[in-house]
């Protein structure tokens, strides 16, 4: 009965995740939009590395890691952030609260194991106004809104061919639809005009794992991981429409559908490079860890031709990321947060991003707690994150935010036999 019950809850959960929009950053109006976490909170708390793994939780962006499960795994997450956004001359406070992912793992033995789940990949949202003065000296404003985003559905196996170390990969679909608008209008004239696109994506990639986990005097643990996300194939089926509207009552005058065939951007290709992550950690089991991961993209082989934008340059992007977690005694009888885990981390991506000439960086640092669940394996998740994205130069946005994370990760066990003696 509550494996019933659970997977009910995910169909429901899963159904909000493709109907959510998932930012209202400016800088989604770029590329395909922002990319979101892939890690599970456990993961983000640790400044997103990913090379730890352990029995009871599922590591979303390390395959090889499920060759460890040894209860089946169910997890979920949600999020908020508190944004506060900021340009050289005033100041706006928003939010926006997202589910982040769904999954389920399971042990196939003791030495391989397996999971599935969706996501969202990227998010687009956001409403920019932009109010010049045009050479007569009549005021222009041009109001740009974006929303959409890319969902993922995913697949995982990971398995240990030989002690210590273990080998996965994930196959990934990732489908969606991207909209933008820019409506512009002009001081003392009565038509606006109106410029609709949309792009219905869809595409897949993989994403290879090799861990190496030796002991170190039987007591420590050194972890060694190495991660390939394939370039990401991506098709766009792309519509625009140009048209102009009465100022005074909203309704169009005058619409029409651009020939895209003629320009040869109907049907485009959004290539996302290979991403390489290389991690390194060293820990005590159940009592604490450390870890390091730098990861490296060749950026600016992407581009998006349908946006036809001439402010931005895409280059090589890069993300430094260190964390750990720590816990007093696992086994206490008394004194509940001596069995809380507590995690903290830090991270700095280099996004590849270039607008305007600067370039849009991101620094966070996070912390929380995972906390369990009466006498059992399942576990409540707790995270926060401070960052800063962005800057104020060159009439840019710099964001500074508060991220809320709520993850939920629940044990079971699956495929084993009942002995009665």
């Amino acid at each position: 009965m509550v494996k019933k019950i659970l997977i009910a809850f995910f169909c429901v959960m899963a159904h909000g995740l493709f109907a959510q929009n998932g930012t209202i950053s400016p800088y989604s109006y770029f590329g395909i939009g922002d990319h979101r976490d892939q890690g599970t909170v456990d993961n983000q708390m640790m400044g997103g590395i990913s090379v730890y793994g352990d029995s009871i939780h599922i590591n979303l962006t390390n395959p090889a890691a499920y060759s460890k499960l040894r209860l089946t795994a169910y997890t979920a997450g949600i999020s908020r952030r508190e944004y506060r956004l900021k340009d050289w001359n005033e100041q706006q406070n928003t939010s926006v609260t997202t589910l982040d992912y769904l999954a389920i793992g399971f042990p196939l033995s003791n030495k391989m194991g397996m999971g599935f789940g969706v996501m969202p990949f990227t998010s687009v949202g956001y409403s920019l106004n932009d109010i010049r003065t045009n050479g007569e000296g009549a005021e222009v404003t041009n109001i740009y809104t974006g929303d959409g985003g890319l969902n993922r559905i995913f697949a995982s196996i990971g398995f240990e061919p030989i002690k210590n170390l273990s080998l996965g990969v994930t196959a990934n679909f990732n489908f969606g639809s991207l909209k933008y608008q820019r409506v512009q209008s002009v001081e003392g004239v009565q038509f606006g005009t109106l410029d609709d696109r949309e792009s219905k994506i869809n595409g897949y990639d993989f994403n290879y794992a090799l861990n190496y986990t030796p002991k170190i005097k039987d007591k420590y643990t050194l972890f060694a991981s190495v991660l390939v996300n394939t370039q990401g194939n991506l098709v766009s089926k792309n519509t625009q429409t140009l048209g102009s509207f009465s100022l005074s009552n909203g309704n169009n005058v005058e619409v029409v559908d651009v020939n895209l065939d003629a320009t040869n951007l109907r049907n485009t290709e959004l290539k996302i490079p290979t991403r390489t992550t290389l991690g390194l950690g060293f820990g005590e089991d159940k009592k604490w860890f450390m870890g390091a991961e730098y990861s490296f993209q060749q950026y600016s082989d992407f581009d998006n031709s349908f946006l036809g934008l001439q402010n931005v340059t895409y280059n090589d992007a890069s993300t430094y990321a260190f964390g750990g977690y720590w816990v007093p005694d696992y086994r206490a009888l008394s004194g509940y947060f001596k069995r809380v885990t507590y995690r903290a981390g830090l991270r700095y991506d280099v996004s590849g991003l270039e607008v305007n000439g600067k370039e849009i960086n991101n620094f966070g640092i996070t912390f929380g707690l995972g906390m369990p669940l009466g006498g059992s394996f399942s576990n409540l998740n707790l995270g926060f994150e401070l960052g800063r994205r962005g800057t104020t130069d060159a009439n840019l946005i710099e964001e500074s935010y508060l991220k809320i994370n709520i993850g939920l990760s629940l044990n079971d066990i699956w495929f084993q036999k009942r002995k009665i003696n």
